[in-house]
């Protein structure tokens, strides 16, 4: 099947990017979330990302009203019912994702897909809420949509192979290279990076070194183009330690329990990049 609309639920950072490289390569979005001005402020990210691109010279004026003319902005989930995809970008919350999950089953057709765009939960516990969990899969798309390559594709315990390859071809037309990784905590991506995240946070913690020392060891002695700790507060400290509680439940292994600093610093409201200060003090 080859997606020609999409319904794209949480305008949020991540809902946002994913609506603008659908849009960008041909295929209509409905952009949704529960309130106006939230879908509106996701609108205007994309507005700005694709201005950039005309000043830049990489897109024509006339080129970034097309794309734009493709979103249309809802508050009514009811609005994916016309769609062959939905593609759930919603806050990392279990419970929140399985309520949607159960909400679009009834709404739309039951020939349509439903993705989630969750980082590190089960796609199987996501598609029990379902009375279609053969047609319910793992797209994980990398931060920020727009510039990083790579799809995560998940398949939950039923998923089907025509879903898997529709989901597939939909990550190459978007201009993504999709990956398949089997449903475990973490999938690839955050079992590995995740843990480094933490280990980087126990340094600070230990007194070992400072956060500018550690961001300074790993991107001129390892090559990583940001440190852990910069990349921390980008990701939001909140989400790092989800993360890490989904791993360290997953799994039951003491190597992926969270830094008592990490948990101290989310209860402090220090967030990173989003709140003004994680582990170093932005500008708003």
């Amino acid at each position: 099947m080859d997606v020609q609309q999409l319904t794209v639920v949480g305008a949020g950072q991540m809902g946002s990017g994913i609506a603008q490289v659908a849009a960008v390569s041909g295929i209509n979005v409905v952009l949704h979330d529960i309130k106006e001005e939230y879908a509106k402020r996701g609108y205007l990210t994309i507005e700005r990302n694709l201005s950039r691109q005309v000043e830049k010279g990489r897109l024509s004026k006339e080129q970034m009203q097309q794309v734009l003319g493709r979103i249309t902005l809802t508050t009514a989930l009811e609005d994916a019912r016309n769609s062959q995809m939905v593609i759930e970008a919603a806050t990392e919350n279990l419970d929140i994702k399985r309520e949607i999950f159960q909400k679009l089953d009834s709404i739309t057709p039951p020939e349509t897909i439903l993705a989630s765009n969750t980082s590190s939960l089960p796609i199987t516990e996501i598609a029990a809420a379902t009375k279609r969990p053969e047609k319910v899969i793992g797209m994980h798309f990398m931060n920020p949509v727009p510039v990083m390559q790579l799809v995560e594709i998940i398949r939950g315990l039923a998923t089907s192979d025509e879903v898997y390859q529709t989901t597939y071809d939909l990550a190459v037309k978007m201009g993504k290279t999709a990956v398949e990784v089997k449903d475990f905590p973490g999938f690839v991506s955050n079992r590995i990076l995740l843990p480094m995240i933490n280990e980087a946070i126990w340094v600070v913690y230990e007194g070992i070194a400072e956060p500018e020392a550690v961001d300074q060891v790993m991107r001129l002695g390892m090559n990583h183009p940001m440190g852990p700790l910069t990349l921390a507060d980008f990701i939001g400290l909140d989400t790092c330690l989800s993360i890490m509680e989904i791993l360290y439940e997953g799994f039951g292994d003491p190597k992926y329990r969270p830094c008592p600093l990490l948990r101290k610093y989310v209860r402090a409201g220090w967030l990173g990049r989003k709140t003004g200060r994680g582990f170093y003090v932005y500008d708003q």
